[in-house]
């Protein structure tokens, strides 16, 4: 048997209002389309998509119309496509029927999510193709188990989710990221709380960290993958390998293979302006180091781009306005995307002594640092909490957020 175990499509991610909303916004359907042309080529017996299908809880009609179209093939072909819920998915709002669930019941995906007990515990019902609904499903022996995204509570669900599993040849499609390897999600668990996990499933499908990593009991047996993000959805994610895996069931045994996918590419660099005197210099240096950065790139798409400007300068940062930057950048680039972050440092002279003054962005984290600290029930979390702050409020800014996805980056309790 072969199977695609794939996650974080994020379908419906695209910039507001920008030049580039609608190239953007195609990228993650070419990205899916992709790997639906290469399960049909391959025969697949289903695929797996480990939660967060859509950006945000909230998508628009058009994205609905678009997922159907894009995964008509895979349902043609009675190709199963079974998915769960990641944070992006999730609506927190029960009263409505969420699109996750629409899709559900109209057979483009099998939505796996178990129900409770009264004590807290997990029952996963078999999945009724009727409803759409169920947190369990057999596919040629194999018994695929599903648990969408549960919150930063995840670790301690370990024990009751292993103890609602009773059969053999078990595989657990499940939203959620590893300490070691994904730090700067929330909603993770630490590596030994997931080890467990091993003894009940043959194959652990995660999602929820757009890196690809793989986890292995202490005795160095692989059981649980995590493919990331097949298209660079964010930031930073220029360095990750992008793909998603190709897996060969034989005799029980699970062997992946990390197949490449063609994301868009994407450059975040730091531009050094130290020294320059007045804005044209800096301008000046600012060209001549982005055309040489520009030209290190071999594909031929309009990149995505983040320029970190750093250095100490003799005037005022402000004179570099994004404006300014971004229609010396037209004069000699092609770009689908482009952010600047502003780290420059001024430098005063006083009677001779120079004085270097803070940019606005060390002015902001140490102040925010400083009143997360008063508080004694964030002790030693300054760090982490200020990052997430700063981090909520560059997406409120940039409109790439809705109040779905907001709610989604607050920890449930257990």
């Amino acid at each position: 048997m072969y199977f695609i175990h794939t996650a974080d499509i994020h379908l419906g991610k695209t910039y507001r209002n920008s030049p580039s909303e609608i190239e953007r916004y195609e990228d993650f359907f070419r990205c899916l389309a992709g790997i639906v042309k290469n399960a049909l080529k391959d025969q697949v017996n289903f695929v797996l998509i480990g939660g967060d299908l859509f950006h945000t809880g909230q998508i628009l009609p058009k994205t609905f119309a678009k997922t159907i179209e894009t995964l008509q093939p895979l349902k043609e072909a009675g190709i199963p496509c079974i998915a769960i819920e990641g944070n992006h998915d999730w609506i927190h709002r029960r009263d409505n029927i969420s699109w996750m669930e629409a899709l559900s019941e109209m057979g483009y995906i099998r939505l796996l999510r178990p129900s409770r007990t009264e004590d807290g515990g997990y029952f996963f019902d078999p999945f009724d193709d009727v409803t759409g609904m169920g947190g369990h499903i057999e596919i040629g022996g194999i018994n695929i188990y599903g648990l969408g995204y549960i919150g930063a509570q995840a670790g301690n669900h370990v024990e009751r989710i292993c103890n609602a599993v009773t059969t053999k040849n078990n595989l657990l499609l499940f939203h959620v990221g590893i300490w070691k390897y994904s730090p700067v999600e929330i909603g993770n668990m630490k590596l030994e709380e997931a080890h467990p996990l091993a003894e009940k499933f043959s194959y652990v499908a995660l999602g929820h960290g757009h890196k690809p990593y793989v986890i292995e009991t202490p005795e160095g047996r692989a059981y649980a993958y995590n493919p990331g993000a097949p298209e660079r959805v964010n930031f930073g994610e220029e360095k990750y390998d992008k793909g998603y895996y190709f897996v060969t069931i034989d005799d029980g045994r699970f062997s992946p293979e990390f197949r490449p996918t063609n994301p868009r590419p994407m450059l975040v660099e730091v531009i050094n302006l130290e020294g320059a005197e007045n804005a044209d210099d800096a301008l000046n240096l600012f060209r001549d180091q982005v055309k040489e950065k520009l030209a290190r790139l071999a594909d031929e798409r309009a990149p995505l781009l983040e320029l970190k400007l750093a250095g100490r300068i003799g005037f005022h940062p402000f004179e570099l306005g994004r404006d300014r930057l971004r229609l010396a950048l037209e004069e000699f680039a092609s770009l689908l995307h482009i952010e600047i972050k502003n780290h420059l440092s001024m430098v005063a002279k006083t009677e001779g002594e120079e004085v270097v003054k803070k940019s606005l962005t060390e002015i902001e984290k140490d102040v925010l640092q400083d009143l997360v600290g008063a508080h004694t029930k964030y002790k030693d979390r300054e760090e982490e909490l200020t990052r997430l702050s700063l981090a909520i409020r560059d997406l409120v800014l940039k409109g790439d957020v809705d109040d779905e996805e907001l709610l989604g980056l607050i920890p449930e309790e257990d």
